[in-house]
């Protein structure tokens, strides 16, 4: 075939169409790659279920086999290796919500094995002069933060959802129940909506008498995460008995704090 000077031309911008797009091509399978990696998918599920194997053997209805853990450590060590080894910033939210959430609560076991039996109570780790949330203890992505800096610098500031009060758990009885199963992104929500309506509907932690509902100290040391009032936020979990006393009485009711048991949660 003959080429004219336009069919050169034309082939030339052909050519360049074609390279053009077999690079954009390119650029997509790597970032898919990036993305769906099956090693990284496989790593994620193994570091995952390290966490919730141990969850399912030594937390049962909230009370926690710290003997069992204590016996098991080198896989609670294991997956708190893996924690660090994340970089939750790259998550998108509701993973990165859950992976804090798991790391508050992994790290507080790790925290109480570092004395236990010798304690009675999380406080025990701590002093007047320092506080156990305060201690430096949680590795990840290369730094090392304390649990204070996990709930107040990045659980509760950065996703404003007061329902993560529920989630976390501090080793202590007055605490809501640390469940036996990770969490997790796709059910994150229904997950925190389950702990936060067991902890608003569980007349051990909350009551209504008369006229007076008494709430856990968790409604005054974070009142102001309970943007609505605590009335309102009991009006949206409570549910049977208690959310008809309280629709029926809500114009007249007061609250008042309970004392919190700081005992270790064992039993």
């Amino acid at each position: 075939m003959k080429h004219t000077e336009g069919n050169i031309e034309n082939i030339f911008i052909r050519g360049d169409v074609i390279m053009k797009r077999y690079t954009m091509i390119c650029v997509l399978l790597s970032l898919l790659g990036g993305i769906i990696a099956p090693g990284a998918i496989a790593a994620d599920k193994k570091g995952t279920q390290l966490y919730a194997d141990l969850l399912a053997a030594y937390v049962h209805d909230g009370v926690v086999d710290y003997q069992g853990f204590a016996a098991d450590e080198s896989k609670l060590d294991a997956y708190l290796d893996f924690l660090a080894s994340r970089d939750p910033d790259q998550m998108p939210g509701n993973e990165k919500f859950a992976f804090y959430i798991n790391a508050y609560n992994a790290w507080t076991i790790k925290l109480i094995l570092t004395k236990y039996p010798d304690l009675t109570s999380i406080k025990d780790l701590g002093s007047f002069f320092s506080s156990p949330w305060k201690k430096k203890i949680c590795r990840i992505n290369g730094r090392m933060l304390s649990l204070d800096e996990i709930e107040h610098d990045i659980l509760r500031p950065e996703f404003q959802d007061p329902r993560v009060h529920f989630a976390i758990n501090c080793a202590s009885k007055s605490c809501p129940k640390l469940i036996s199963e990770p969490y997790e992104a796709d059910i994150l929500d229904s997950q925190l909506d389950a702990v936060t309506k067991e902890f608003i509907n569980n007349p051990e932690r909350n009551y209504l008498s008369g006229t007076t509902l008494y709430v856990s100290k968790i409604f005054k040391w974070f009142k102001e995460d309970f943007t609505n009032g605590v009335l309102a936020f009991f009006l949206a979990h409570a549910s049977g008995e208690l959310k008809r006393s309280l629709l029926a009485n809500a114009d007249t009711i007061t609250i008042k704090y309970l004392d919190y048991d700081w005992s270790l949660n064992n039993e």
